[in-house]
């Protein structure tokens, strides 16, 4: 056996017992066909994802579209197959980031690494629970591509999030990843696992774990994320973009969309909104 595969099984041996599933379960009432009746409410399971234990004391990481129902319960199944009742502590306003807490004593937890240190090229490992169905598959590639910017369907795909910034890689992530940890060779995670392109030969995307770390500080600091909030769309300008424009400003911000669908470059109701900052506005 070579080195490479050592190290490879040694991290997968040391990340694998802090990776959880997480089980989504709501109330819901059946619609008969023919008599268009429905049945007394009762629990269901809806959906499912991946996340992993970042405190001894039970606190987990994953996406925020894993956990984004506010009317379902979550359960916390372990490798062991012991099933834990999770409360949501909080969900990034902003990045698809989502800390949930199990009450137990002692667990086995990953240590966060940097990911402003990840290179192209360098290898990682995704563990999470595949389609929903199986728990702690591994999946082994390289970082193939960084600050990607990509959009994703939150909860029942009405809601759509565009995340940028992004790593790419080419590990092989499926259904039911979402939320699970990609680790360095030393078992660090550098990212969330937290979408796919379909159609796509392994093209999938995290969320940089420092964006994370922010939000664990702050939430164990003050109980909640603190993230500043303008509400406008904007980019900087430079020489090039005041010719392009015809502005008379030299430096500043230009308020303005970007090319996703639906953009728009002022949020409505945001503080930048009820400051009067419209679209085209340069911000000095």
């Amino acid at each position: 056996m070579s080195d490479l595969e050592r190290q490879t099984i040694d991290t997968v041996k040391k990340v694998a017992p802090a990776v959880v599933s997480i089980v989504i379960t709501k109330m819901v009432s059946d619609t008969k066909d023919l008599k268009k009746e429905r049945s007394a409410p009762h629990k269901m399971r809806v959906g499912g994802g991946s996340g992993f234990f970042v405190t001894s004391d039970g606190m987990v990481l994953t996406n925020k579209h894993v956990v984004f129902e506010t009317d379902a319960e979550y359960t916390v199944v372990m490798g062991d197959g012991s099933e834990h009742s999770a409360i949501v502590l909080t969900r990034d306003p902003i990045n698809d980031v989502a800390v949930l807490k199990v009450e137990i004593e002692k667990v086995p937890y990953l240590p966060l690494g940097d990911s402003s240190t990840i290179e192209l090229g360098q290898t990682a490992i995704a563990v999470g629970n595949a389609l929903g169905m199986f728990t702690n598959t591994v999946s082994k590639g390289i970082i193939s591509g960084l600050g990607r910017k990509v959009s994703a369907a939150l909860g029942d795909g009405k809601v759509t999030e565009h995340l940028r910034h992004v790593i790419q890689t080419d590990v092989a992530i499926n259904q039911g990843n979402s939320g699970g940890p990609l680790v360095n060779l030393d078992g660090e995670v550098v990212g969330i696992n937290t979408a796919v392109i379909f159609g796509a030969q392994n093209i999938g995307f995290a969320i940089p774990i420092n964006w994370a770390k922010a939000d664990l500080e702050d939430l164990i600091a003050h109980g909640r994320i603190i993230r500043p909030y303008l509400g406008a769309r904007y980019i900087i300008i430079s020489p090039d973009l005041q010719q392009r424009y015809h502005l008379s400003a030299t430096s500043g911000a230009l308020v303005i969309r970007d090319h996703l669908p639906d953009s728009v470059a002022v949020m409505p109701g945001s503080p930048a909104a009820e400051a009067g900052v419209l679209e085209n506005d340069v911000i000095i």
